[in-house]
């Protein structure tokens, strides 16, 4: 009998963990000198999809599906009508040393609470500040480390010790250190918790896929 009591009660609580993970989509707004740009995550579970939205056009210019279990990302080029495997570069290199610091303000971003977290590389002369929210987003930080990107404020995020499980930035903004110049913006701009249907999530079934030759 408590063997029994014992399964329902791990069941339960797996059924709980996943129940509290986001699911929803989550706009992202990235503002430097040269331009703007937005893209909009949906996320159901392990599986996220990024639409990356054309300044101009307004419109899905491509797309990159993550399956975060599996380590998997694809990208999807909507105008072409194809899709294929993309494989993540090699780590980035970075010169100096970033340290990380957890400061002790506070702020109100979309209603939820964020704490503020420093990187700072003295010999890349860049300073990031990132306004960090701690929650169900269990997706983020490895779908960051997965897709490794080049660009600091996704570096120097990595780089940020002892973060707990489910942090998110909703705010983050890179400056250099010698004249205190905002270099780029990343916010999130919009949030839409709730059910995401699996098909917005899959590759459209007359998309062809894409073979290096």
């Amino acid at each position: 009998m408590n063997k029994i009591k014992l399964l329902l009660a791990s069941l339960t609580l797996s059924i709980v963990s996943v129940a509290q993970s986001y699911e929803g989509s989550i706009e992202f707004r990235m503002e430097t000198s040269k331009d703007t740009t937005t893209n909009i995550y949906y996320v159901k579970g392990n599986d996220v999809k990024l639409d990356q939205i054309g300044r101009k056009s307004g419109k899905v210019e491509g797309s990159f599906v993550f399956n975060l279990s599996a380590k998997e990302i694809k990208f999807v080029n909507p105008v072409r009508k194809v899709w294929g495997d993309h494989k993540s570069e090699m780590a980035p290199v970075i010169k100096g040393t970033c340290v990380s610091s957890k400061g002790t303000n506070t702020k109100m971003i979309q209603g939820q609470k964020c704490a503020e977290y420093i990187v700072k590389n003295t010999e890349e002369n860049t300073i990031i500040t990132y306004w960090i929210v701690v929650g169900k987003y269990d997706f983020f930080a490895p779908l960051v480390k997965l897709w490794n990107r080049k660009d600091k404020q996704s570096i120097y995020f990595n780089q940020i010790k002892d973060l707990p499980k489910g942090s998110m930035p909703m705010l983050s903004e890179e400056k250099s250190i010698s004249d205190g110049k905002l270099i780029s913006r990343l916010e999130v701009s919009k949030m839409s918790k709730g059910a995401i249907d699996a098909s917005k999530l899959a590759i459209p079934a007359d998309f062809k896929k894409f073979e290096q030759k």
